[in-house]
């Protein structure tokens, strides 16, 4: 009997042993690799793009010296030499001086403001007005999705520097009405985008149990296609930064863009149009190299965030 119950007791103490040293495993396994939030893998993904962390790295520095040159130029606005007139760089004038004796980098630096600010607020603006546009069609079907891209369709034919110049020279060269006209132009592209994302997600699983349990239209639009289309909408917002500036910067080598005293990269390139192959020819490079820098840096942030969002991408 004293046997019998010592056999059981080391019965009983080896399985529970045994379930420990299973469960060990299973709780240090839980320990070390815990599941990860969306975000963090989102932000992981974007991470491992350097192009994309060079980008961003570069947007914010040329944001940060645009909108605080205030505290960072070393001369203020349009503060004019005219004894001095023009110089080649030196230790006085880093990039040197325009014809006005005006220190280059500080006109740099406040220049941009317009075409950063210009290029943001159309890129928002568009990019909201595109998305809800592309999502009312998408979802509503029928002759309202009809008529809805028939516009949409209008506005793409339309050539949008003719536009833009007609508009501007009515309207007057602002900061202000440069953005308008642009947004008016520009949301086209991702209202087509976000239509024929939704035209797939409307179909899906999830969309259905919403609309079984009473969903209005609005709530499933809200709150379960728009979070589908947050990859999308971001791609967008950054590559639409890159056009507005480059399209302002076009407008006002053309003359119809901001025009002075306010200054913007494109019409500072515009001033200095005539002096390719001259003494003063440096005035073309600090402008030039701001677009380029600004350009280039927000299409690697939107390759990243494209592949940030890519649901196949790899974990």
């Amino acid at each position: 009997m004293k046997l019998s119950r010592e056999s059981r007791g080391s019965r009983d103490g080896a399985g529970g042993t045994g379930e420990k040293a299973a469960q060990a495993p299973a709780a240090a396994e839980g320990a070390v690799s815990p599941d990860k939030s969306q975000r963090r893998i989102i932000a992981e993904r974007f991470l491992r793009h350097k192009l994309a962390v060079v980008g961003m790295a570069v947007l914010l520095v040329l944001s940060v010296c645009s909108f605080g040159a205030g505290l960072i130029a070393p001369y203020p606005r349009n503060a004019q030499n005219i004894l001095l007139g023009p110089v080649p760089p030196s230790s006085a004038h880093w990039l040197g001086t325009d014809e006005l004796g005006r220190d280059y980098l500080s006109e740099v630096l406040y220049a941009g403001q317009v075409s950063l600010a210009v290029g943001l607020c159309v890129a928002v603006l568009s990019t909201a007005i595109g998305t809800v546009v592309g999502a009312v069609a998408g979802f509503a079907g029928g002759w309202a999705e009809e008529v809805i891209m028939r516009v949409t369709d209008l506005f793409l034919i339309v050539p949008a520097i003719a536009v833009l110049a007609l508009a501007l020279e009515a309207l007057g060269p602002s900061p202000v009405t440069i953005v308008l006209v642009l947004t008016g132009l520009g949301w086209t592209v991702i209202a087509r985008v976000v239509r024929s994302q939704v035209l797939s997600l409307r179909e899906k699983e999830f969309v259905e149990a919403a609309r079984v349990i009473g969903a209005s239209r609005t709530r499933i639009v809200l709150r379960h296609l728009l979070p589908n289309l947050v990859g999308v909408i971001a791609v967008n917002v950054s590559l639409a930064v890159a056009a507005a500036i480059i399209l302002e910067s076009t407008l006002s080598f053309l003359g119809f863009g901001v025009q002075p005293p306010q200054s913007s990269w494109g019409n500072m390139l515009t001033q200095a149009a005539g002096m390719i192959g001259t003494s003063k020819g440096y005035l073309l490079y600090a402008p030039g190299a701001a677009i380029l820098l600004t350009v280039l840096a927000v299409n690697f942030v939107g390759d990243g965030l494209r592949d940030a969002f890519d649901p196949q991408g790899r974990k």
